[in-house]
């Protein structure tokens, strides 16, 4: 069961990494998020957003390798892409890149949901 839920864990590590190489350029997350960077500002903090999910990312996958951490990493999964299905439902209008984010954080929360539950029961509570 544990390696079950490692292999979930990673998926929904990879989710929230990736995102991490809108670091290198504006353009990057441009051609990410089909959207323009229109100043300095937004620039920044785009790509401070993007420094976050790779924090995000790594410890969800540091888990995998130290349990003791599951718990915390998965409520930050969690409240991240929860948060952004959220956001993206309440706002609404986006484009087809924030569609396929929005599916693709769907999936992670699926993977999340197994892991917990797995979790769970493997803790014998």
């Amino acid at each position: 069961m544990s390696k079950l839920i490692s292999i979930l864990l990673i998926a929904v590590g990879v989710i929230n990494f990736l995102p991490v190489f809108g670091i290198m350029s504006a353009n990057t997350i441009e051609q990410a998020y089909l959207v323009q960077l229109q100043d300095n500002d937004l620039i920044i903090l785009m790509r401070h957003r993007a420094l976050l999910f790779g924090i995000v990312g790594s410890f969800i996958l540091v888990s995998v390798f130290v349990p003791f951490y599951q718990t915390a990493a998965m409520l930050m999964a969690a409240i991240s892409m929860i948060g952004f299905l959220y956001l993206a439902w309440t706002v609404g209008g986006y484009n087809d890149a924030i569609s396929q984010i929005a599916m693709i954080d769907s999936a992670g929360i699926v993977c999340l949901a197994l892991a917990a539950i797995l979790k769970f029961v493997a803790s014998g509570k």
